[in-house]
């Protein structure tokens, strides 16, 4: 079987990952494929919104360090360059890509797993599911944009007690603190996800894309260039057929039907 499932229906992408006995944990490959992934589904007309999940009890346990380099072997500049080109351009394609994406977390998320599903728009959480910060037990640094993305999400003195405690954090907790959208009973997170999926795939998928935009950099920049990017943002979404046909919409008194365009 494919280390990556992929498969578009009703104009959504999901992105399974399957290597359940190691937990879905991340082969260059596998993570170079959904890089791949998600550049195509901002680039194609024809989907609309993105799921990833993982098979078996696992969502991802991280990256699989089988066959990493060992120290000895390493140059000045290798360990940088790894990340730059590895985990980090993947937590970057989910970030930048231009359709909504979706994290069914269907069980353990580790180290870069956990980042991996936070990275995405929306996170829905299995009851079984686990996130763990779990670089600090293996003396190691958070890498995948954890240090990024955790602040941001749950502000500094709490990403701080993950990273630094390395303690399972439960679906339950996770969804208390804000890292989670919504925890679901074990066997309904698919049926779930498809739903919140399909919602999105029938949205103005242009309208979502520029907001995206506006919220992964509002916390990087000022008032006044936050007010700039959205006054931009408007101009170039009111040239869209789907922001005209939610306007005619509104005023015809009728449910808009977005095409995506």
């Amino acid at each position: 079987m494919p280390a990556v499932l992929h498969a578009t229906a009703g104009q959504v992408l999901s992105i399974t990952l399957n290597r359940p006995e190691t937990l879905n944990a991340l082969t260059p490959d596998q993570r170079d494929e959904i890089v791949q992934l998600l550049s195509e589904a901002s680039e194609t007309a024809d989907v609309r919104a993105v799921v990833i999940t993982g098979t078996g009890r696992g969502f991802c346990a991280g990256a699989d360090l089988r066959g990493a380099a060992t120290t000895d072997e390493r140059g000045v500049g290798d360990v940088a360059r790894t990340l730059r080109t590895g985990a980090q351009r993947l937590i970057a394609a989910v970030l930048d890509c231009e359709k909504p994406v979706i994290a069914a977390v269907n069980g353990t998320a580790a180290g870069l797993g956990a980042h991996l599903a936070l990275a995405c728009d929306l996170v829905l959480a299995a009851e079984s599911a686990r996130f763990i910060e779990v670089f600090v037990r293996r003396g190691l640094v958070p890498d995948g944009g954890g240090a990024y993305l955790l602040p941001r999400l749950i502000g500094p003195q709490r990403a701080k007690e993950l990273m630094f405690l390395g303690d399972a954090l439960t679906a339950a907790d996770a969804e208390r603190l804000g890292l989670v959208n919504r925890v679901v009973a074990d066997g309904e997170l698919e049926k779930t996800a498809r739903a919140w999926a399909d919602r999105l795939a029938a949205g103005p998928t242009r309208a979502l894309a520029l907001t995206k935009q506006l919220v992964n950099a509002s916390l990087d920049t000022d008032r006044a260039t936050a007010f700039a990017a959205e006054a931009a943002a408007q101009e170039i979404n009111m040239t869209t057929a789907d922001a005209q046909e939610g306007v005619r919409s509104f005023v015809e008194r009728r449910n808009a039907v977005y095409r995506g365009l």
